[in-house]
């Protein structure tokens, strides 16, 4: 069937309406003008965004009914009004000019699985990531509470390693906080080139190697969510 540029998509699989309204909401919620980039080609669409709280990447794939070749970036409260979960489609709206991030996304193909971790030990160490952040956070003396140093210890905490893994701990925090840390089905990790992938049923998380937090795009978060 030959693929046709599109002003809606139509998911295959039940459910996924409602899994990308899920996570519009999200982003949303961190940042009301929060812009999304969707890719949709080869029969499959993904929806990249750059969480406010953040500094990875999140992607949310869906099976299409129909192949539709798509490129575009949209607001992603826009795109969250033209959710239709009963009919499993989106309808999508006008073009807005792109942040920094959406023209660097990671690629498409090559990559390779290098562990696989379950999905609740993920989470577990996520959680206790924050609250070790709360803790430390609430033993500073009042004057030194300030940006600089909680983005410090930010950036201490959530560059560290997933476990064993090259992964740092901000996509784990990411991955939990979006609620792609859910099932039985272990988290499996990724790399290509420079990029290191989370990936569950529910969606991945997505950082680039060597890229520093507080560059383009926006700073470390020193809010735990």
């Amino acid at each position: 069937m030959t693929a046709t540029v599109a002003d809606r998509l139509v998911f295959a699989d039940p459910g996924e309406a409602a899994g990308l309204a899920a996570f519009l909401e999200r982003l949303v919620r961190w940042e009301k003008n929060a812009a999304v980039r969707i890719q949709a080609g080869g029969g499959v669409a993904a929806v990249f965004a750059k969480p406010a709280r953040f500094e990875v990447l999140a992607v949310r794939t869906g099976r299409l009914l129909e192949p539709v070749d798509l490129d575009v970036t949209v607001a992603a409260g826009e795109l969250l009004e033209l959710v239709e979960e009963e009919r499993e489609a989106v309808g999508v709206p006008k073009a807005v000019t792109g942040p920094s991030w959406a023209g660097v996304l990671p690629p498409r193909g090559g990559w390779q699985e290098f562990a696989r971790v379950p999905v609740d030990a993920v989470g577990s160490v996520a959680a206790a990531a924050v609250g070790e952040f709360r803790e430390r956070a609430e033993k500073l003396p009042p004057e030194q509470r300030g940006r600089q140093k909680l983005d410090s210890l930010a950036e201490e905490i959530w560059s560290r390693p997933l476990g064993r893994t090259r992964l740092p701990l901000r996509a784990a925090h990411a991955a939990h906080a979006l609620g792609f840390l859910r099932g039985t089905d272990p988290a499996v990790l990724l790399e290509s080139g420079p990029w290191l992938r989370l990936r569950t049923a529910y969606g991945s998380v997505v950082v680039r190697r060597g890229e520093r937090p507080g560059g383009a795009g926006g700073g470390l978060s020193v809010t735990p969510v």
